[in-house]
């Protein structure tokens, strides 16, 4: 996830990397059906839209699924974008609700599948996603799976703030909250994460 780029401080949400008035010009030949245009606006937005994906649902593993059924409802309703300064905080609606029906769509799965093993009498196998199986060692794996456990109202803005370096203007204009309301929620996930995370890392 590439959070190097410095975020804007402006209520706007424009893109990091192009100006207004190239997102402006991106946008509307996207909205023609230019597939170039259509490329470039997921380049540049396919970090920090995936980095929402797993912010919302905490799970690491829906992420590659999701993000495809993102940028497919995005195509769909591209036209329906009237300000395309607004792009941003536009996709992150798109983003936070498909998460969250595929959330939803997850869990009503392995209840049933709950229900099925214990008519068979087989037991949880509980796999590891693909970010744990990647973590590598410990103290990753300890931060992850702490990440993870936090409430979405918390987890939210801690990863716009802490993997893609969002500003809080920008965060409280996605998430429809006042500047001190993301501050406190990220205090608090802050503190949450330390207590997770007391004795297991040094």
């Amino acid at each position: 996830m590439n959070g190097s780029a410095s975020p804007s401080n402006s209520s706007e949400m424009t893109s990091m990397s192009i100006d207004a008035e190239s997102l402006r010009q991106l946008v509307a030949e996207a909205q023609q059906g230019d597939r170039i245009a259509a490329d470039q606006l997921v380049r540049e937005h396919e970090a920090w839209v995936r980095s929402a994906i797993y912010a919302v649902s905490g799970r690491a593993d829906l992420v590659d699924d999701v993000a495809q059924q993102v940028w497919e409802r995005a195509w769909t309703r591209l036209g329906t974008l009237k300000n395309p300064r607004q792009l941003r905080s536009w996709l992150y609606t798109i983003a936070r609700n498909t998460a969250i029906d595929a959330g939803l769509a997850q869990q009503r799965q392995r209840t049933r599948a709950g229900q099925m093993d214990d008519r068979d009498g087989t037991h949880d196998r509980r796999q590891k996603g693909p970010a744990a199986a990647a973590a590598g060692n410990e103290l990753q794996e300890a931060l992850l799976q702490a990440v993870q456990a936090l409430p979405a109202l918390y987890r939210e803005p801690f990863v716009l703030r802490h993997l893609e370096d969002w500003s809080y203007a920008q965060i409280g204009q996605v998430l429809g909250l006042p500047v001190e309301s993301v501050e406190t929620r990220l205090v608090r996930a802050r503190r949450m994460l330390r207590e997770m995370l007391q004795g297991k890392v040094e």
